[in-house]
């Protein structure tokens, strides 16, 4: 019985092949944007499981005031928590990156080094290949690698034992390998290729005993038997015993406490959470808000719920053709459950012939799919036995509600009608407009979505960030060589070259250039009896000329003047209201006890060093040694670019030829700060033109559907004198009026989401009317063209055809 079933059930659809193929391209099309969407989320929403202590491994960050927030933490106090919290904390391990330049038998690599506490081992799961876990880092000469740094490196040679340099403060230092770490997945927060032990980090010794110098993170597991919120507890009295200094320093200068009345408190952030977060960081550095993975399941679920929606639509239209069928097989005694499982049966064959189609469709697109949405996903994470089960669940639910009410449909049909060839199945019903509303709802919230997001990004780009971002080339020095003496034999290179304008150099770049290297480095010191914290950048000579930012009182930095590469700055606009100066220029600011004074001696434009999500903080600019270049700045004329980037790129094959050329304009870096809103645009405008297609697919259905059961009305309002023109905008109207309701309903909707999005950036657009009113219409212009096509070809039949059988 079961095979006969299967044997009809092909024959009906390959007797209706294009009603077949419709659904089956919908369906495809559907079950590969799912599949790509669903296996992105899946990668993000399962960062870090793979711990086996994750539901007990936790990160340390500050609070000060109610907002303010830090990852970094002070040398102290990993030693401290261990001396003051043990048992409840079981394991403590500080984590910091410390530079990446690697050599063995006189070959370099480029490598992440990060120096870490023997407890590491302990809390993470990342499982030891080789070497014993327990006292892998016993030395402060050992370091351990991972499989796949092993193998760059040694090659197919046993890495135990063997000795290679790391690069610290522009010397080598040996180390010998005492261990290999299994490769751990990519959806793992912390990624490290060389592990070394945390007294070894080149600053340690300095700040070993300072609260003040912070610059790693600190990660704890706690005992079982006590609760994140015991422990945050426990850490009061801990942070009024060691911060003593700095609660004193905050209670002066006015500082608001937060919800607790703490000045300052430490916090937990467990790891679960560590990749979601944006605000603390740490060793995270690809954090997501936690609405991006939900939004690509939201969306998946569009995508799928409109393709459902044809195929029900499809499904009830070709009912009509199958009547008679369905009376033949009642009278010859067929009951409901066995025609409810026959045409249950043809949607299982067709969701199973889509599910396949789609799966080779999103292998096909997934390399595409990772370039266009900068993602890492890889089709092995599809055979995760959660992810299988997952997804199964998910194709049983389609196929039951795509192929159930249908089903139904037709097996609650009046035998008696059906042989008289009176059925119908109605005008106006319910749920088939219930249906063409939420499809249109979901496609005019996409389109309206799509366009704030685009305005969005777009006004990021080209907002004026008061410095020269077209002009300006920014080059990363590397690890290879001494970035003061790569900037001035490149300065001396270009100095006769008359597309170069001016070149300079700084620590830090703007935005992301190509080497993906992003620091911050923020400096507070006392001033007047308050705390002044500002933003703090090393730089070189014509470094406001190279840039185009405007001094507006003051001068610049100059060789002039011996002091202005020991004790001078120059601060922007935000940083001289901080200092509450009436005259700025000249004040003294005593930023390091013990030491000279540094005076400021020019005042510029604000200018946008950071991202255009965060407000113009305080910035200061100072030339020291003591500071490392980290970028050579090249500022070109504007004509003939591309010649100018190849001279550039000789100069320095001739000056760094062990370094990359990675040039890229200020202008791109800039950009990549925004990869996530420009990613979530492209989701948004790939995904309203899914939605769209199929949308659009489902209308057609339904207006053949109903123009089907409206021909001989259309044959007798022609014989009466009707004109194509109205009989079209008859058959139109009610399709309009549906989709003039969906827009009703899904323009709120988007506008409170937009809104709610748009609230993380400082600068941003503003929501205005004619943005909704423009996808309302688009979706209006797209419903009429796709319900005229059908209207148009039922009014110019002869009506001769239709009334013939009356």
């Amino acid at each position: 019985m079961l095979f006969n079933y299967i044997k009809i059930a092909l024959r009906n659809l390959w007797k209706h092949k294009t009603f077949a193929l419709v659904n089956v391209i919908g369906m495809s099309v559907a079950f590969a944007s799912c599949l790509l969407l669903f296996l992105t989320a899946w990668t993000q929403l399962t960062f870090d499981d793979f711990h086996l202590n994750r539901d007990q491994l936790y990160m340390v960050y500050d609070q000060s005031g109610p907002t303010e927030k830090s990852g970094t933490m002070p040398t102290p106090l990993t030693p401290a928590l261990r001396k003051d919290l043990m048992p409840e904390l079981t394991h403590v391990t500080r984590i910091v990156e410390g530079g990446g330049l690697v050599q063995y038998r006189n070959q370099e690599f480029d490598k992440r080094v990060q120096f870490v506490d023997p407890d590491f081992f302990e809390m993470f799961s990342f499982p030891m290949r080789k070497g014993n876990p327990a006292t892998a880092l016993n030395s402060l000469s050992n370091v351990v690698i991972s499989e796949h740094a092993a193998r760059s490196i040694f090659g197919t040679a046993d890495p135990i034992g063997k000795t290679l340099l790391l690069r610290q403060n522009e010397a080598w230092k040996p180390f010998v390998v005492s261990g290999v770490l299994g490769d751990f997945p990519e959806n793992s927060s912390i990624k490290f290729d060389i592990l070394a032990r945390f007294e070894a980090y080149p600053e340690y010794q300095t700040s070993k005993n300072s609260w003040d110098s912070q610059f790693h993170s600190v990660y704890v597991q706690l005992d079982k038997k006590i609760s994140e919120t015991a422990f945050e507890q426990r850490l009061r009295p801990f942070v009024t015993k060691h911060y003593a200094k700095a609660i004193q320093s905050r209670k002066r200068d006015g500082g608001q406490p937060d919800e607790n009345g703490d000045l300052i408190s430490l916090r937990l952030l467990p790891l679960r959470d560590l990749h979601f977060d944006t605000e603390v960081g740490g060793a995270n550095d690809s954090p997501v808000k936690r609405s991006y993975p939900i939004l690509l399941l939201v969306v998946a679920g569009f995508i799928v719920l409109i393709a459902c929606i044809n195929f029900i639509n499809l499904s009830t239209a070709r009912s009509m053709t199958r009547s008679r069928e369905v009376g033949m097989r009642k009278v010859l005694g067929a009951l409901k459950q066995q025609l409810v499982f026959q045409f249950w049966g043809e949607a299982l064959i067709l969701c199973l012939i889509a599910l396949v189609l789609g799966s080779l469709l999103a292998m096909t697109l997934l390399d595409q799919f990772n370039s266009i949405f900068r993602n890492r996903t890889t089709l092995s994470s599809l055979f995760a036995p959660g992810l299988m089960l997952t997804m199964g669940a998910v194709f049983l639910l389609i196929t039951f509600v795509a192929g159930g009410y249908p089903a139904l449909f037709v097996s609650r049909l009046n035998t008696t009608q059906i042989l008289k060839g009176k059925v119908s199945l109605g005008k106006t019903g319910t749920v088939r407009n219930t249906l063409l509303i939420v499809q249109f709802a979901i496609a005019t919230f996409l389109i309206g979505c799509t366009m704030i997001a685009w305005r969005q990004v777009t006004f990021l780009r080209n907002m004026p960030l008061g410095y020269n971002e077209s002009q300006v080339i920014s080059i990363p020095v590397g690890g290879h060589y001494n970035g003061r003496q790569v900037l001035n034999l490149l300065r001396d290179k270009l100095v006769q070259q008359p597309k170069v304008l001016s070149v300079t150099g700084a620590y830090k770049n703007f935005g992301r250039g190509r080497d993906g290297s992003s620091v911050t480095s923020i400096v507070g010191f006392d001033h007047k009896n308050r705390t002044v914290r500002s933003h703090w950048q090393p730089v070189d000579y014509d470094y406001l000329k190279t840039l185009d930012i405007k001094l507006i009182a003051g001068r610049d930095f100059s060789r002039q003047y011996a002091t202005d590469t020991t004790t001078s700055v120059v601060i922007n606009e935000t940083m001289a209201k901080q200092l509450g100066e009436k005259n700025p220029v000249g004040t003294l600011l005593n930023v390091n006890d013990g030491q000279p004074p540094m005076q400021v001696i020019g005042v510029v434009k604000d200018y946008h060093h950071e991202s255009l999500k965060k407000t113009i903080q305080p910035n200061t600019l100072l030339i020291s040694h003591d500071w490392p270049i980290g970028y050579v700045l090249v500022k070109v004329a504007p004509d003939n670019i591309p010649a100018t980037m190849e001279v550039l790129k000789k100069a320095w094959e001739e000056v760094a030829p062990k370094s990359e050329f990675q040039g890229s304009f200020l202008d791109e870096n800039t950009n990549r700060q925004y990869q996530s809103e420009e990613r979530m645009s492209k989701m948004f405008i790939s995904a309203a033109g899914i939605a769209i297609l199929l949308s659009c697919m489902g209308l057609f259905a339904i207006a053949v559907m109903v123009m089907a059961q409206r021909t001989k009305e259309i044959g007798v309002r022609k014989v009466l004198g009707a004109s194509v023109g109205s009989i079209v905008a008859l058959l139109s109207k009610d399709f309009l009026q549906l989709v003039l309701v969906a827009i009703v309903i899904a323009t709120p909707v988007a506008w409170w989401m937009m809104s709610q999005w748009l609230e993380e950036y400082a600068f941003k657009i503003s929501i205005e009317w004619w943005i909704f009113a423009l996808a309302g219409l688009l979706a209006v212009l797209i419903a009429f063209a796709t319900v005229s096509f059908q209207s148009i070809k039922t009014a110019l039949m002869n009506p001769v055809k239709s009334l013939r059988s009356e």
